[in-house]
């Protein structure tokens, strides 16, 4: 990170890492094998770091959809921002790689924010295939606003859009869910 920070991310080499670290290039590519790698192990640090920013920032609610809204509405406004997350892993409009953001990792990072949120789904009712399909509906929510952000909106314009139809959305699962559960 280092690195990036002096150098950017398009001119960070192994090599670079290796004199920071003060150790050899050959002992930087036993760990990652090649820049990639390291740039892909960069992003995770800095993608579990913001996991950890979205469920501070949603401490205060207590509704899960309304989490769900703020923590998509958040990532869509910090993204360009966050240094090692938007410019280690380039945007999806940038890079064309319209699958990246549903790829395993995105599940893995997707299903880490939903197990670290102040929420009992299985209390809620929700099953693991509910969740599955709760984190490919995020997911392609925030690549449907980063290909295509559509119209201007103000922060609240946006957030009422994602509360009127994902919050909405969530909250019907869950009370379906829950209506499920107690009707057994």
């Amino acid at each position: 990170m280092r690195c990036i920070d002096r150098f950017g991310p398009d001119k960070t080499g192994l090599s670079d890492v290796a004199a920071e670290l003060g150790v050899t290039r050959q002992t930087v590519y036993r760990l990652f094998a090649g820049t990639d790698a390291l740039m892909g192990a960069v992003a995770l640090v800095a993608a579990d770091r913001f996991v950890d920013r979205l469920v501070s920032k949603v401490g205060g609610l207590e509704s899960p959809a309304e989490m769900l809204v703020e923590c998509v509405a958040f990532t869509l406004e910090r993204l360009p921002h966050e240094r090692y997350l938007a410019s280690v892993v380039p945007t999806i409009r940038a890079s064309g790689r319209s699958a990246d953001i549903t790829s395993h990792v995105g599940y893995e990072l997707t299903r880490a924010l939903f197990a670290r949120l102040p929420v009992d789904w299985v209390a809620l009712g929700l099953e693991e295939k509910d969740l599955q399909d709760l984190a490919e509906i995020y997911l392609r929510t925030l690549q449907s606003f980063e290909l295509d952000p559509g119209p201007a909106r103000t922060r609240g314009a946006r957030r009422d859009l994602l509360q009127r139809w994902l919050g909405a959305t969530v909250q019907l699962l869950i009370e379906s869910r829950s209506a499920e559960k107690v009707a057994v």
